[in-house]
This record gives C-alpha cells, sequence and structure tokens, in this order.
C-alpha cells in the first residue's frame, strides 16, 4: 500500500471513491461547498431532503455525481465545527472506513484531511486517519472454521492537501499511523488468543519471532531455573499453582547509541483465575485478558522497530498463569521478592504486583532514564474511570506530563492519579514489609503505591489499564490501547533525544 499526496481538485480527481466531510449549519466544509458548487448543488439538495445527515459520525455514498470525475462520493458527518477537535476527527475518520471497509477498492482520495482541526497538525490527522483505517479492517477470525471474507487493501490512498509544504509531514503521518497500526494489531491478536493457546511459553516463542522480523531487536527468555537464582519469589508465588511453566522475556531494540534505554514493564498474566483466592465464575473468561499488558508493551516495541526511532527500548514481560492448586500460594503465606523486601500475601487475585515487582527489581539493572509499567491491575481503576482513560501513577512529575501530553496526542484517552503516604500506609502488614492490598478504598492507588515501593531509584510510571485493554457485549475484543499512548511517547523521547 502506498500513499501519495494531491493538490488535485476534489472534482478532478480520478478515484475510486472520494470522501469528504459536511459540517452541520451553512459551514458544510471546505471540500464539500467546492464539489457542492460544481455539481450544481448535489450535497445542499440532499441534506435539504434528508438523505444526508451532518450529525458526527453518519455517513453517505453516492455513486456517480454529476460533475465529479470519482466513481463514489462518501460524504461523512462532521457535527458542529465550533467542536471539532482530534477526537471528533478520529471518530469521522473510523466511521467512514467502516463505511467502505466491506467495499473491494484500489484506491480513495481522503480529502477530509483539508478540514481545520482544533489543535491538531497535518500530520496528526493522516496518522488518525490510517490507524482509523487499519482498525476498520481487523479481523480476528484465526480460530472460526468459517472465516470472513478477507478484506482486501487498496494499493494507494490518496491524500488530499491545500498546499505542497505538507506533503511531508502528512506522508510521516501516514508511515507512522501504520507503523502503530503493527504495534496495536501485535497487541489485539495477542490478547484475543485463548489462554490454552496463548500461554506464557506460547508469548515467549512470539517474543522470539519479533526479534528475528526486526534488524536492530533481540531478545531473551529467562526460565523458572533462572527466575530462582535470580531469587524472585514473588513472581514465582503466583505460578506456584500452574504446570504451565513462567517466563521472563526480555526484548531490547537498539536505535541509538550509547544511550539510557527507556523500559516498558507488561503484565503477563495469560489467564489469572484468582488462584485460592478465586474469582466469580461470571466473566471469567475474560481473565485471558490479564496479559494486556505484556501485549502492549510487545505490540509497542514491534511499533518503534517498524518506525526505525532513534532510541534504545527494552520490553520486560513477567508471563505466568495464576491457578488455584495444592502447590498454589495460600493467603497468609509470606514471600522474599527479589528486591529483599517481604511481602504477605493476604489476597491472591492481588497477583499482577506480585510479578510485576520482581519485573521492576530486574529492570533497575538497565538504568534506564524512564521506566513505565503497563498492567490490567485493579478492578478499582475501572470503578473510578470507567472503560475511557487509561490511568497514570507516577513517582515523577515530568514522566507523568509526558504521557499525559501522549496520551492527548494520540488520542488515547488517559487521567493522572494521586499518590502519597496516605494510601501507602493501608499495606502496613504486623508479620511482613507490607502487605500485598490495602483496605479495599482507592484500590488502584494503593497497587501502585506498591509497585512504588520497588522503583524508589528510578523514574517511573504505572498504567493502570484494567479499564481500556479490552471490550466486553457485542463488541467483546482487545483494543490494543495504549499501544498508540505509548508509540507517541517514545515518538517524542526520540526527538528530544537526537
Amino acid at each position: 500500500m502506498n500513499f501519495v499526496t494531491t493538490k488535485t481538485a476534489a472534482d478532478m480527481i480520478n478515484t475510486e471513491c472520494l470522501i469528504l466531510g459536511i459540517f452541520m449549519g451553512k459551514m458544510i466544509g471546505e471540500t464539500a461547498k467546492y464539489i457542492d458548487k460544481n455539481s450544481k448543488k448535489s450535497i445542499s439538495k440532499l441534506i435539504a431532503s434528508g438523505d444526508i445527515k451532518t450529525g458526527l459520525g453518519s455517513t453517505k455514498i453516492i455513486n456517480n455525481m454529476e460533475g465529479v470525475k470519482a466513481k463514489r462520493v462518501l460524504i461523512v458527518g462532521l457535527g458542529s465545527q465550533e467542536s471539532f477537535g482530534a477526537d471528533e476527527f478520529k471518530k469521522a475518520c473510523e466511521s467512514a472506513m467502516n463505511s467502505i471497509s466491506g467495499i473491494k477498492l484500489n484506491n480513495f482520495a481522503n480529502y477530509l484531511i483539508i478540514e481545520k482541526v482544533k489543535s491538531t497538525s497535518n500530520y496528526y490527522k493522516s496518522r488518525y486517519f490510517v490507524e482509523a483505517y487499519f482498525s476498520s479492517i481487523y479481523q480476528f477470525d484465526q480460530l472460526k472454521t468459517e472465516k470472513k471474507n478477507k478484506i482486501s487493501t487498496p494499493a494507494k490512498i490518496i491524500m488530499g492537501i491545500s498546499n505542497s509544504g505538507d506533503s511531508e509531514k502528512i506522508k510521516l503521518g501516514c508511515e507512522h499511523g501504520r507503523s502503530i497500526s503493527v504495534g496495536v494489531n501485535i497487541a489485539k491478536d495477542l490478547g484475543n488468543l485463548p489462554a490454552n493457546i496463548c500461554t506464557p511459553t506460547y508469548l515467549a516463542n512470539q517474543s522470539k519471532k519479533f526479534a528475528k522480523r526486526y534488524k536492530k531487536m533481540s531478545v531473551k527468555i529467562l526460565n523458572e531455573g533462572t527466575l530462582k537464582k535470580l531469587k524472585m519469589n514473588s513472581f514465582l508465588s503466583v505460578t506456584a499453582g500452574s504446570k504451565e511453566p513462567a517466563k521472563m522475556i526480555v526484548m531490547e531494540y537498539k536505535g541509538a547509541q550509547k544511550q539510557r534505554p527507556y523500559v516498558l514493564v507488561g503484565k503477563g498474566v495469560t489467564f489469572d483465575t484468582g488462584g485460592i483466592s478465586i474469582k466469580p465464575s461470571a466473566k471469567m473468561d475474560e481473565m485471558k485478558y490479564d496479559m494486556c499488558g505484556a501485549a502492549t508493551v510487545i505490540g509497542a516495541i514491534c511499533a518503534v522497530a517498524e518506525m526505525k526511532l532513534p532510541i534504545n527500548l527494552n520490553v520486560v514481560v513477567p508471563a505466568c498463569e495464576n491457578r488455584p492448586s495444592s502447590s498454589a500460594t495460600l493467603p497468609g503465606d509470606i514471600v522474599k521478592s527479589m528486591s529483599g523486601q517481604t511481602i504477605e500475601i493476604l489476597n491472591t487475585d492481588a497477583e499482577g504486583r506480585l510479578i510485576l515487582c520482581d519485573a521492576l527489581t530486574y529492570s533497575e539493572r538497565f538504568n534506564p532514564k524512564y521506566i513505565v509499567d503497563v498492567a490490567t491491575l485493579t478492578g478499582a481503576c475501572v470503578v473510578a474511570l470507567g472503560h475511557i482513560r487509561t490511568a497514570i501513577m507516577s513517582n515523577n512529575e515530568d514522566l507523568s506530563n509526558n504521557l499525559m501530553d501522549a496520551a492527548d496526542k494520540a488520542s488515547d484517552k488517559a487521567w493522572k492519579m494521586p499518590m502519597g503516604s496516605e494510601y501507602d500506609n493501608q499495606l502496613k502488614s504486623n508479620f511482613a514489609d507490607m502487605a500485598n492490598i490495602g483496605s479495599g478504598y482507592g484500590g488502584s492507588i494503593t497497587a501502585a503505591c506498591f509497585l512504588g515501593r520497588f522503583t524508589k531509584n528510578m523514574k517511573w510510571a504505572h498504567l493502570d489499564i484494567a479499564g481500556t485493554a479490552w471490550k466486553s457485549g457485542a463488541q467483546k475484543g482487545s483494543t490494543g490501547r495504549p499501544v498508540p499512548m505509548l508509540s507517541e511517547f517514545i515518538i517524542n523521547q526520540s526527538k528530544k533525544n537526537s
């Protein structure tokens, strides 16, 4: 697939589908006004008759429009021009792409990006559009006997521009959008696989395949024997009830010389029953998504490798299952973590922090500039933020601000949550250095405070993605979030380091 730019007038572009937008009211959009004028007011007439809606995300395909060379015209509602920002633009793009995803097209022309979007450059507009395109054609039917018809991809996507000077930025946005989509789809695929396929061993093997795909990427797999030698007893306490061997996956991307690496740590519990503190059966099948932190960071490093960014990035994934059995860890057991700190395990279903704390301690050897862990850690986060925003908690204000900025720019929403001694004090134990749960209130924050005890020598942030990593119901499936946020964060950091 090639991305090309053109200054050709919209009515003269020879394409199988011309995509343009219309706003509510008299200001119907720059391209739409031009087309309307040259098509004997075709658009105005269709709006007046109610055949075209202008609400955000509405779509209408018109074949063989008078005065237009394009075979068909897709008109997309943009809503109010006054409130048309990045989120609205992205929704319009998603609606546009979903409406033509079932049509076999050799090419199409996107003139949506000519429209002005509040505080959004042409680079981001083109990137959002390409991300929306790849999202619209994503399918996960590998395990079905009757597969959907494979969606054909166009050989060429044409991006309409009003200024020749915009061309390079738009092309870069397209290429970055494609690279980020590769990472998002990797995260989706790994997340959507069932636990009997996507085991810790499977995750490790997939990581090896990715390392072979990218020239500057390497991988190392630590087995349980090595984990025992490293005294990762907290991590091993979670896998104690499972016959499936735990793995520590360490991926490295070296895109720069003599620079401290950035480190992403992803929770990789490939299935979480809760262990002895077993979960309710309702929706327990969705606990295959408890490795979405791992899927995210693997997707992110692949996106970075696709973009060939001049930065060093390491990914650390503690991968295991959490099952009940005669050998499983019991509530009240005390273990010594790799850091030397002891933990009273009051609840075996608060297991994510138990594997992450050892992974964070291990990661300190890389002397990271910044370290970010990503985890479907707490149901409390879903209560606090719903399924809209990822929670950010950090011991470094610059890092948390950089992540928030990346979330905003990537249109991958997040929210900063507080930390502090008032919450950390809830982790006190009469028998160990700390307990693995707090009082039950502020659960997402106390979980972060727990991890903060293992990151005091590093600039660290924690992303709780329990509410954003997957969807339930009719649209059930992995979202691939927050790969876009992390990709944007690494892009920005690579610019600062160059």
